[in-house]
């Protein structure tokens, strides 16, 4: 009896190992972490496997954003705590993978492209690994861009089922144009984020990539689901002051405007309006609306090349509807600089500075020379996918602008420093600009409207337009303009000396018979094709 008593608790020890061995490593949050895991592009791992691993359904991979890791689907969000889209995986019985792209390594982001031909080379291998079988993916962000990439360019959609993206920019975000824009450059270059990922998601760059892969035999070999948020994320944070700049592009949830997450053969799902940029990826949040669609990896009902989807987002609606004016520049050390901006009419209004360094003084200054100190300052290093990563943010939030010529003042204690600054104004009529994302050499043209002219009597419309390359070279300033009629004007752009993206920064300045101004600003990237 002893002698089964000795065998009887060496078997409870075994079965003890047993369990710790298969038990899930779990963090002091209490949420799952998967076993291992590095930071080297090109790495994979998978998540722990569920007591309940349900073998009918495919294997979810999960692909994250611009300067994201495989932290972004377990580790802290950046404004809305632990993520548990891996835990709620793991409950649901889902066999997890992780893949580090070129981003984990810290040292910026990269185009869809390069991260995808990583991505695709690391599909099969995951693919090889259960067996040959396909995987569904979720992706958030730029991930979709890189996923798609993967998919029709490197033909990676042979190990795919299923691909669902989160607050996708797959037509890019005008926040991208802004950091590439003429007034950006400066504060760009300091801040190091004129890197190919931010360039790769200027609109016109999206609108070439769009070009290629919308019409590409590969790009119905997965289905697609596609979903967005409109919530711009909590107040007085850099992702809601990046939501008030798209805000004049229309809805959007602080660094992707609604439309721009749709694809035209892709199943929308929802349009969240409490949801933001950051707590879309979240487990809890989203997780049991999209996991039906991940149960099977059949890609049966996609709609074919010829199909025309009701859903499509057509190049010409994606507009400058804006009231804004920008500026730009190098700072000083311990040197009072000065801008000026017209208020036309009395209305709320936004102006937002942006600078390298946070020991800058900033202050407003109104018509009646009242003086006014920023209402909020943020510091915008911890938000990796911001445009402006790094940035000190100050902002003046005005409920009433008194109409006149106001004065920002800014004087800087850094050697080295530079600013951005946007005036948003609700007017009713806005100065818009039109014009197609990518274009042949021989069509690049835009159109401008100043549907105020008439309301302020203005004598004389003029243009100065700056139209710089890739690397942030003016190859063309004062482009050819001509009046249509009283409020619209038409625009060409000059012989560009190759194919590619090019930024334009419009300043129209409008001189009024009671001899007032209005300086707007409008800017677009477009992609001109030789």
């Amino acid at each position: 009896m002893k002698r089964n008593l000795i065998k009887y608790i060496v078997f409870l020890v075994l079965i003890s190992t047993i369990l710790v061995m298969v038990k899930p490593d779990i963090t002091s949050a209490g949420k799952l972490k998967p076993p291992s895991e590095t930071f080297t592009p090109g790495d994979w791992f998978l998540g722990d496997i569920p007591p309940n691993l349900d073998e009918n359904k495919p294997p979810i991979v999960f692909v994250q954003g611009k300067n994201g890791s495989s932290t972004s689907w377990y580790g802290e969000t950046e404004y809305h705590g632990v993520n548990d889209m891996y835990t709620k995986a793991y409950e649901a019985g889902y066999q997890t993978v992780f893949v580090q792209l070129y981003d984990a390594a810290g040292n910026g982001s990269v185009s869809q492209y390069t991260n995808g031909r990583l991505l695709a080379s690391k599909l099969a291998d995951i693919s090889n690994h259960f067996g040959g079988r396909k995987v569904n993916i979720i992706a958030h962000s730029k991930g979709g861009p890189d996923t798609q990439a993967a998919l029709v360019h490197y033909g990676a959609h042979l190990y795919v089922g299923r691909v669902i993206t989160l607050a996708s920019p797959h037509h890019g975000s005008n926040l991208a144009d802004l950091a590439y824009s003429w007034y950006a450059g400066w504060l760009g270059s300091l801040l190091g984020q004129k890197d190919d990922g931010t360039y790769s998601l200027q609109v016109g760059k999206m609108a070439e990539f769009r070009s290629v892969t919308d019409n590409h035999v590969n790009s119905r070999k997965n289905k697609y689901y596609t979903a967005t948020g409109m919530n711009r994320g909590p107040a007085l944070s850099a992702l809601s002051m990046g939501g008030q700049y798209l805000s004049s592009y229309g809805e959007n949830d602080g660094l992707v405007n609604v439309w721009s997450a749709k694809l035209p053969y892709a199943f929308h799902l929802f349009t969240d309006p409490n949801l933001d940029h950051d707590n879309i990826r979240i487990g809890s949040a989203v997780f049991s609306r999209i996991e039906p669609y991940l149960r099977s990896d059949s890609i049966a009902g996609v709609p074919s090349l010829n199909t025309r989807s009701t859903q499509q987002v057509k190049d010409e609606i994606i507009k400058t509807d804006i009231s804004q004016t920008v500026h730009g520049g190098m700072l000083q050390q311990h040197a009072w600089i000065e801008q000026n901006f017209n208020v036309n009419e009395s209305t709320s209004g936004n102006v937002t500075i942006y600078t390298a360094s946070d020991d800058v003084e900033v202050e407003l200054i109104s018509p009646s020379d009242q003086t006014y100190l920023p209402s909020l300052q943020v510091n915008s290093t911890e938000n990796k996918s911001s445009f402006f990563s790094g940035a000190t943010i100050q902002t003046f939030k005005r409920n009433s602008l008194e109409v006149g010529n106001w004065k920002v003042r800014m004087k800087t204690k850094s050697p080295k420093d530079a600013f951005l600054l946007t005036a948003q104004f609700n007017e009713i009529d806005p100065i818009t600009l039109s014009m197609s994302g990518k274009v042949k050499q021989k069509d690049a043209k835009f159109l401008i409207k100043t549907p105020m002219k008439n309301k302020y009597k203005s004598t004389s419309t003029t243009f100065t337009v700056h139209l710089i390359d890739e690397d942030g070279i003016e190859i063309a300033k004062n482009s050819s303009i001509k009046e249509i009629d009283t409020e619209n004007f038409s625009g060409a752009f000059p012989e560009v000396p190759k194919s590619g993206v090019y930024n334009i920064t419009i300043d129209v300045k409008e001189k009024n018979i009671d001899g007032t101004e209005r300086t707007r600003t409008l800017i677009r990237s477009v992609y001109i094709e030789k």
